[in-house]
């Protein structure tokens, strides 16, 4: 790496239950005059007092926004329990932070209003790189909407983010915008940046020759309550030789249920099984949708070749990795080794319960934007 590059995102840990959590955060990425802290920790008030308490001790022009996990990334790769802090320089970065509110009636119209004034009023520098940042509440079930909404109000920009979590409780998660600290809603980020930027994807599954066909589902709950006519979550356990007694998390995470969008396959994650014998899914599904079973493989070596592929070693990767893959890495025994790559590739961010990118809402999956220093003849962009 260049002695001379342009600074790029700085990335602190703390304790969420720490006393002095948000001072010591505060601490730690003053030195980097911070256009942006973005912020990930464990639902609850711990967290939520750290997000109070940066917004009173950083300027007023810095940014804030961030959101509750089910799980962190930090400086030396997993982490639970603490809050996470990517302070992005004001010597090459600025933005600006939008809620999007009343995710369960969808006012698709006022979003996409709002989103056009935000960017009128940001008006992006053309000579800089200029991308989105989405964080949505995991347990509303709207990202589906979201993702194509901002789509289609900003369309030539690239889009990519996370949707909250509550570790693996499915209860409750926080969204963080400035001084506001609530649920229900999603964070927009309009970012931009002299760097250079990519994304990066990656998704840990092959296909098998198993196809099962959604027979009955209540889209709006994102339920599935019959696979081939039978009960959803027998039918699975049926095609996936585990007991319905034995489905766990992990389990789900090994063998996914994928969905075939254009030429590629996308996870449709199973969250959990309904006290009916139907199953909750972290994604949209609706009846007639046919499915094939996936597995989980290739968990290290994919993905240490997606960043290798970077025209330039990272400054910085921004990461919304799905808590499912997190489950089948631990899974394997590989968490260690994980960790290890994520800090040797300077990756930060957070376990999600979903991914957005390329106008899409997906799952088990690894999306990225890496931060590189730019090319002699100014920024780039690789997606």
């Amino acid at each position: 790496m260049r002695d001379d590059a342009p600074p790029g995102p700085l990335t602190v840990e703390v304790r969420a239950d720490a006393p002095d959590a948000a001072a010591r955060i505060v601490a730690l990425v003053a030195p980097c005059d911070p256009a942006i802290v973005l912020i990930f920790g464990p639902q609850g008030t711990a967290f939520e007092a750290v997000a109070r308490g940066l917004r009173a001790r950083l300027p007023a022009n810095c940014t804030i926004a961030g959101c509750s996990s089910a799980g962190e990334i930090g400086p030396c790769g997993y982490a639970s329990g603490s809050v996470v802090a990517v302070a992005f320089p004001s010597a090459t970065f600025r933005g600006q932070a939008m809620v999007l509110r009343d995710l369960p009636f969808l006012p698709v119209s006022d979003w996409m209003a709002d989103l056009r004034r935000m960017q009128a009023a940001f008006r992006p520098d053309p000579r800089r790189k200029t991308f989105g940042i989405l964080l949505a509440d995991g347990l509303a079930g709207q990202e589906d909407v979201l993702v194509a909404t901002i789509e289609a109000a900003l369309p030539a920009l690239p889009v990519l983010g996370g949707s909250a979590g509550d570790g693996l409780d499915f209860r409750r998660t926080t969204l963080i915008a400035d001084g506001e600290v609530t649920t229900d809603v999603a964070v927009f980020l309009m970012v931009e940046t002299d760097l250079s930027v990519a994304e990066v994807t990656f998704a840990h599954f092959s296909l098998s020759d198993t196809l099962a066909v959604v027979t009955d589902a209540i889209p709006e709950r994102r339920l599935i309550l019959e696979l081939n006519a039978e009960p959803a979550a027998a039918e699975y356990a049926r095609l996936t030789g585990i007991p319905q007694d034995r489905l766990t998390p992990t389990e789900f995470a090994r063998h996914p249920l994928l969905l075939k969008m254009g030429k590629r396959h996308h996870v449709r994650a199973i969250r959990g099984i309904t006290e009916e014998g139907g199953l909750s899914l972290l994604s949209a599904i609706d009846t007639g949708t046919v499915l094939r079973l996936g597995r989980a493989e290739d968990l290290i070596h994919g993905f240490v070749g997606a960043i290798e592929a970077l025209p330039r070693p990272p400054l910085m990767v921004l990461g919304f990795d799905c808590i499912l893959r997190r489950l089948a890495i631990e899974r394997a025994g590989l968490s260690a080794t994980m960790s290890d790559m994520f800090a040797r590739y300077r990756i930060a961010g957070f376990s999600t319960y979903g991914e957005q990118h390329s106008g899409m809402h997906v799952n088990q999956t690894f999306v990225g934007l890496a931060f590189m220093p730019p090319e002699s003849g100014g920024a780039d962009v690789a997606a």
